[in-house]
């Protein structure tokens, strides 16, 4: 039997004389100074999560705990470089040891360290998205799986089906059914797909983002040795934003605090709006049953807002079931205003006001880089986008690319540009390679048959572009498909005059673009979504020209955004998704589009799930606490170019949970 021996704690040198008592709340000390042990702690917005764990960390090393017994876990590595440097501000000792990282760079480490066990050398390589979609084209094509009948899903969105199987424990079969219908079809292949995937990244020494916490979570289980060897040496786990944990990051952690448990996790449930991409908010939920002498601390002190402002969010969550109750209460004392409701006639108008205020309160002194609009989807954002151009606002977008400049709505428009302007080469091969296929080569050789044809040289289209195009010659692959956008460009101009312009855009949407969409794209919904706001937006255009022009100059010219060429600095308001919002904060917010089925979203409406709806309303909150003095909520009561015909619009369902006397009522009269 072995002889046991204990060693001493190493004498401490340089304790930080931090007088934590002083420096922190009474509910943010009660956490940062509490025993070891698991411990929950419920951080709302803007209480100072952030200050919670990096004073846990300094805390204990005071307390004499060895830096290589921490392990600090987080979901960027902006945090996790954040946290530690202000932990090196507090304390005066070389923290080389302690572990501080994202999931997957510590999952990277442990593997690592172990790739031996896991078949793969040390040197293993780290697939970055093109390596993945590269790998990925080869294993289809040695799986020689027929594809000409129907259209099979691109290598992008595979790659997603595949990571939501691994980071949630969903079977294939139950995750197509419930978010790609449209591929159950191709259950069978799929599936044999991702097992040739997995074996081509053995034989690559080859791992993607996902393996590097899939593979660790296997190595721990599979080796009692090596996950005995972590588990002794973190003797304390400290985990941010855990209301985001998937499932395999759940069991992770679980196994890594085993036994002694001493696992502080920090998040707020309110804000977990991730589900989509594999987050799971029963961890954060379900800590206390995991850990049944788990300790809870409710950080409720916000520091961001003004009482107005909080009173309407705290307010807004509690119609939720499955919470942790919770009330925020404000730092600051009283604001100068309570939050603005504002009913606007359409969304042209709801533009008009945004924009008028923006410049009111740019002339009252707020920078306009502390000003927000925040919207459910990205293509709510539309009318915005060309108020704000139009009368020279700059802004910058973090929700992705200016409406017009995105890929979607480009290939869209390609057809219109090229029965417009039949010399568009440009146009002509970008929609030629949305085709099974056709590629770049095949591309050149179409349009080259279209020059010899001698139409492109008309002012206006044929009687028919079916009647030559048919006659082309394509890959047995794009037959079909090719019939079908021939008979697309008869539809867009009808014996030789242009449809309407929302008409020519249903017909590329309808005709070829939607089963594209689905095939290539995971966000599949959300970018049908915008096409159809496009549709809405082309039946104020009765002249096809008209429209393209204005596309054009809404789009980019020599590299830069139109209508913010001279704008470099941060003197831009800034337009967001709400999801993208998570985690920032300003002066002035504006959250648009508050109707039934823009906010909430239609497919939540259609769902009639609790949880999907309760995340919904989560997603509310987050955009209402990331106001710091003023907030306008706004929606448009009628929206005259529905896609569906002119409909009257039901203000958001959320604002039911909103008291009047929260909110203050403004009526705006026409212009002048």
């Amino acid at each position: 039997m072995a002889r046991k021996y204990q060693l001493d704690k190493a004498p401490r040198k340089g304790a930080s004389g931090i007088d934590y008592q002083k420096e922190l709340n009474e509910q943010q000390y009660a956490a940062v100074s509490s025993a070891p042990g698991p411990a929950l702690v419920i951080a709302g917005a803007g209480s100072g999560k952030t200050r919670i764990l990096t004073y846990r960390v300094a805390y204990l090393l005071d307390q004499g705990v060895d830096p290589r017994s921490l392990l600090l876990l987080t979901f960027t590595n902006k945090a996790a470089k954040e946290m530690m440097e202000r932990v090196r501000e507090l304390i005066p000792m070389d923290l080389s040891d302690l572990w501080s990282g994202t999931f997957h760079s510590i999952g990277s480490r442990i593997l690592r360290r172990h790739a031996d066990e896991m078949g793969l050398t040390r040197s293993f390589s780290i697939m970055d998205r093109d390596d993945q979609k590269s790998l990925m084209n080869t294993v289809v094509a040695e799986c020689d799986i027929d594809t000409k009948s129907r259209r099979f899903p691109k290598v992008d969105v595979l790659i997603s089906i595949f990571s939501l199987v691994e980071n949630t424990g969903v079977l294939l079969e139950d995750l197509l059914e419930c978010r790609y219908p449209y591929f159950e079809e191709w259950a069978e292949e799929i599936a044999q797909i991702g097992e040739a995937y997995t074996a081509k990244k053995l034989e690559t020494n080859s791992v993607d983002f996902d393996d590097l916490l899939i593979l660790p979570l296997r190595l721990l289980k599979k080796n009692k040795d090596v996950c005995e060897l972590y588990q002794k040496r973190f003797q304390y786990l400290l985990v941010d934003e855990y209301q985001d944990t998937n499932a395999v990051q759940s069991e992770l952690i679980h196994l890594l605090a085993s036994p002694q448990n001493s696992v502080m996790v920090v998040g707020d449930d309110a804000q977990s709006i991730y589900s989509w991409r594999g987050a799971d908010m029963d961890n954060i939920l379900s800590f206390p049953h995991r850990y049944p002498d788990a300790e809870t601390y409710k950080i409720e002190m916000n520091y961001r807002s003004v009482p107005e402002v909080l009173a309407l969010s705290n307010a807004a969550i509690s119609a939720n079931t499955k919470q942790f109750k919770k009330n925020l209460i404000a730092a600051r004392s009283g604001g100068s205003m309570v939050p603005a409701l504002v009913a606007l006639e359409d969304p042209h108008t709801q533009a008009n006001f945004i924009a008028q205020r923006i410049l009111e309160l740019r002339d009252e002194g707020v920078e306009l880089k502390e000003m927000a609009i925040l919207y459910r989807a990205h293509h709510q954002s539309l009318e915005i986008q060309m108020e704000l151009t139009s009368r020279g606002i700059p802004f910058e977008i973090t929700s992705g690319l200016r409406f017009f400049e995105q890929a979607h709505i480009k290939d869209v428009t390609a057809f219109l540009r090229f029965v417009t302007n039949m010399r568009d080469e440009v146009s002509f091969k970008r929609f030629c390679l949305l085709l099974p296929g056709i590629g770049t080569a095949t591309a050149s050789k179409l349009w080259r048959l279209w020059l010899k044809t001698g139409l492109s040289r008309n002012e206006t289209p044929p009687e028919r572009f079916s009647d030559t195009m048919l006659k082309f010659s394509v890959p047995a692959k794009a037959k079909k498909d090719w019939e079908q956008l021939c008979y697309i460009l008869d539809e867009l101009a009808p014996g030789g005059s242009y449809a309407r312009s929302s008409e020519m855009i249903t017909s590329v949407l309808e005709g070829v673009y939607d089963e594209f969409m689905r095939a290539s794209f995971e966000n599949y919904d959300n970018r049908r979504q915008d096409v159809e706001q496009l549709i809405m937006y082309a039946e104020s255009f009765d002249d096809i020209v008209e429209l393209l022009g204005q596309l054009s100059l809404m789009s980019t010219a020599d590299g830069e955004p139109t209508g913010n060429k001279a704008e470099k600095d941060d003197e831009q308001i800034v337009l967001s998704s709400i999801h993208q919002a998570k985690g920032l904060e300003w002066k002035i917010v504006f959250i648009i589009w508050l109707t039934d089925g823009m906010f909430p979203n239609g497919r939540v409406l259609e769902a009639e799930d609790l949880d999907v709806f309760e995340e919904e309303r989560r997603l509310f909150y987050v955009a209402l606490t990331r106001s710091k003095d003023e907030l306008y909520l706004t929606y448009p009561q009628i929206n005259p170019k529905s896609y569906t015909g002119d409909v009257i619009t039901r203000p958001s369902r959320f604002l039911d949970d909103c008291p009047e006397e929260m909110l203050e009522e403004w009526e705006v009269g026409p212009a002048w």
